[in-house]
């Protein structure tokens, strides 16, 4: 009798392909993980920094210290179902990729990958899981971003992912756009730039269907009031009725911030959808709104009383936290 109980329990628990195809919720997760590098040398990157005998000393206790960490972050955003897709920041390869999405807080729940070297002049990657069992790819592509006044500076390409959730198409574009790293002003047309690349394939997208549902997701290093996203993206606020709209924009207004820096936050992480995904009817934003996801155990306190994310190095020194960022996801009703 108890045997048969169990056997009931997990059929009604489990999550078939088919059940789970036909679930109505989606969560969306956007995550800077702070150099997720492994620990080889690899000759065609400068990640020497991240090795075993480096001043950070990064050990592969560590390693998996950090893997454990974030998985535990991506299960805890939806307790009822891991989020059904990840953009993911700052990761060095596919091998980080493929040890993440085997962790004991993620393996059951059967994550793909979807990944491609960019030419960033640090060696790291976009890159995009999903749960195959709510979404599938049709296709996906990189977006170089090049700068013809300095092309001895390499950065991320962009990531477009094209495909089907509940048979209903979906463009998911994962982003990390050049670093404020010599001051605001100074780099800002390389961020405008990169606003500007993906501002092409999206206005291509909305020509061709102006219904088309577009997510936007990433750590650009703007924020939501910035020339790049305001003005050359177009995207505003939510009650705004334009073609694109930051979700995250109404947390940065009330003084949110993912990223503390010098004493107050930034709003770095950013998600972005088509209006689409906001008055339509098939597939929409709960809310209207995006939430930036800070546990307790992810915070640290500072000297000041600030709770800012607990990240894995200040500078060399070796402090165990999980990320210098707090992640942001949305939640969508499918129909």
């Amino acid at each position: 009798m108890i045997w048969v109980l169990v056997v009931v329990a997990w059929i009604s628990g489990s999550c078939t392909s088919q059940k789970c195809m036909l679930r109505k919720e989606y969560t969306v997760l956007s995550y800077n993980v702070e150099n997720l590098f492994d620990t080889k040398d690899d000759p065609k990157i400068p990640d020497e920094e991240f090795l075993p005998e480096s001043e950070k000393k990064w050990t592969n206790d560590r390693y998996q210290k950090k893997l454990d960490d974030l998985a535990k972050v991506i299960s805890e955003v939806n307790p009822l179902e891991t989020p059904e897709i990840v953009g993911l920041v700052e990761i060095e390869n596919q091998q980080v990729l493929e040890d993440l999405i085997r962790t004991h807080a993620l393996k059951d729940h059967h994550y793909a990958i979807i990944h491609e070297e960019s030419p960033d002049y640090r060696g790291i990657d976009v890159a995009m899981l999903y749960r195959k069992d709510a979404f599938k790819e049709i296709m996906h592509e990189t977006l170089p971003v090049v700068f013809p006044d300095d092309t001895t500076f390499k950065t991320r390409d962009i990531l477009h992912v094209t495909g089907k959730m509940r048979n209903k198409t979906v463009h998911v574009f994962v982003n990390h756009w050049p670093s404020r790293i010599g001051g605001d002003d100074k780099t800002e047309p390389k961020r405008v730039l990169a606003a500007s690349v993906l501002k092409r394939k999206v206005d291509q997208l909305l020509s061709l269907d102006p219904n088309a549902r577009i997510i936007i997701m990433g750590d650009m290093n703007d924020e939501p009031a910035n020339k790049s996203l305001q003005e050359t993206l177009g995207a505003k606020a939510p009650d705004s009725g334009a073609k694109l709209v930051n979700l995250m924009m109404p947390d940065d207004v009330a003084g949110l911030g993912t990223y503390f820096y010098s004493g107050s936050w930034n709003m770095l992480d950013n998600l972005v959808v088509s209006n689409e995904m906001i008055s339509g009817k098939q597939v929409k934003v709960e809310n209207g709104k995006g939430v930036i996801y800070n546990s307790p155990w992810m915070i640290y306190t500072n000297k000041n009383g600030d709770k800012t994310p607990n990240r894995t190095y200040v500078g060399n020194k070796y402090v165990g936290g999980v990320s210098d960022h707090f992640p942001v996801y949305f939640k969508m009703k499918v129909k």
